[in-house]
């Protein structure tokens, strides 16, 4: 099996243009993410996708492997699958988010392990939620599961509702999951699934798997304990920063 790592970049985010050049103790964001998905052992290659020649030039500067892609795409997995489209040969493709300068390679790995099983087609990670403010945080999204462990449900609202117990006691009647933002897909599916046109569930909750399990795909998940450090906004730098 061989497995591809692709890190999509894009300069024009909306609340953070230019996010993947910001520096951080001396070495750019996207520097950081590429030196981390190097160390993962599963991988074994790692590319950056991006429309941007200034990325491109960074990129260039440190010596990453990168791909042009068009600048009409709406997400990562459209990238990605652009980035599979220019590099055949391999069998699963890993989505690593971009903003994130510290993740951990153990938790690529962890994705990748997913794909020893040949009918995996899809793959993300999870995580159980421990605290108030996460359970009831409309940003971050929860997933449901199935006795498989596959995904059954993405929402931004919590689920399950748990209709007898008080709100504030749902964590300790109940094992609640939150959505990791790094997926795993095998070449074909992945290039099935960027073919669907956008779906009702996705549309309303913003939240692009939803349009795979609506179209009846099948999303594996595995549960890291490793939380996730993502740089949406110029004050989420800053509190990682410390400033």
């Amino acid at each position: 099996m061989k497995v591809l790592g692709v890190i999509p970049a894009r300069f024009a985010s909306t609340r953070f243009p230019g996010k993947p050049l910001v520096d951080i103790q001396g070495k750019s964001m996207i520097r950081r993410v590429y030196e981390q998905a190097q160390k993962a052992k599963g991988l074994d290659k790692v590319v950056v996708a991006t429309d941007d020649e200034r990325i491109a030039e960074e990129l260039k500067s440190f010596g990453a492997e990168y791909i042009m892609t068009g600048a009409e795409h709406q997400s990562g997995t459209d990238r990605c699958a652009e980035v599979a489209r220019q590099l055949p040969g391999f069998d699963v493709l890993i989505n690593i988010q971009g903003d994130e300068p510290f993740i951990n390679p153990a938790q690529i790995d962890l994705l990748v392990s997913c794909f020893t099983d040949p009918e995996v087609q899809l793959a993300t990670l999870i995580k159980q939620i421990h605290t108030q403010a996460e359970l009831f945080n409309h940003n971050l999204p929860k997933v449901v599961l199935n006795t498989r462990k596959e995904a059954v449900y993405f929402s931004r609202q919590t689920i399950p509702y748990l209709r007898n117990t008080e709100k504030e006691n749902w964590l300790q009647a109940h094992l609640f999951y939150k959505h990791i933002g790094i997926y795993g897909y095998t070449a074909s599916v992945l290039e099935e699934i960027t073919q669907l046109p956008p779906s009702s569930l996705e549309i309303a909750e913003s939240l692009e798997q939803l349009r795979w399990v609506e179209n009846g795909y099948a999303i594996q998940t595995r549960v890291t304990d490793i939380e996730t450090i993502a740089i949406d906004t110029p004050e989420d730098l800053k509190k990682i920063l410390g400033s």
